[in-house]
């Protein structure tokens, strides 16, 4: 599949980005294997971890089911590194429009980072695939109400920061499409059977939102 397709088989399953700031390739595929088994498929791995990009290249070859890629992606060279690592989704926390088209011309998925309508509306006219909402915490479940009124329908939009299994559902009933989960998921030296705990915990959050 295609990163656009491995994306939209996800969002109606488990629209949830592993942010696994931190991760060492020594931990890597054992960390993607845990969430994997937990039904997460799509996950990040922050530029400004060990040796990402290693990590990137291992955990895209052994688990080509799931979409991987880079966050904290900044230039138009990180989006290159990434691509020849073998990742597929290219996350950061800005909106870079060069960045973006980057992504899109080499065929991976772009979610760059925004907080205003105006970065919202510019980062989509440059052919971003979705939005993450960061930081979260600056804004609100209204707040994201509000853009979702004046934005192209069925835009993407993914709060990050300060996200937790108690608060998704105000996000989602504003009109969250997903979620980034970082240090309430994993942090460093996390064994599996903590990350798996959290994932979990996110997952049946999220089931429960679909609910409501």
């Amino acid at each position: 599949m295609t990163p656009l397709e491995k994306f939209n088989h996800a969002l109606p399953r488990l629209p949830l980005i592993a942010i696994l700031r931190g991760i060492t390739n020594f931990e890597s595929l054992s960390v993607t294997q845990t969430l994997l088994d937990s039904g997460w498929t799509l996950i990040e791995v922050p530029l400004n971890s060990p040796a990402p990009l290693v990590s990137i290249e291992q955990m895209a070859r052994t688990f080509p089911q799931a979409l991987v890629g880079a966050g904290t992606v900044l230039t138009v060279d990180d989006v290159r590194r990434v691509h020849e690592a073998g990742g597929q989704l290219v996350v950061s926390p800005n909106f870079n429009a060069d960045v973006v088209r980057e992504t899109v011309r080499l065929g991976m998925l772009s979610l760059p980072g925004v907080v205003t309508p105006s970065e919202a509306f510019a980062a989509l006219a440059a052919g971003a695939h979705g939005l993450k909402l960061f930081p979260a915490e600056m804004i609100s479940p209204a707040v994201l109400k509000a853009m979702r009124a004046v934005l192209p329908p069925g835009t993407l939009l993914m709060p990050v920061g300060g996200i937790t299994p108690d608060n998704m559902a105000a996000w989602r009933l504003a009109g969250a499409s997903g979620f980034g989960i970082g240090s309430a998921l994993y942090k460093p030296g996390m064994g599996a059977a903590q990350v798996r705990a959290a994932a979990q915990r996110f997952s049946q959050a999220w089931a429960g939102t679909m609910a409501a």
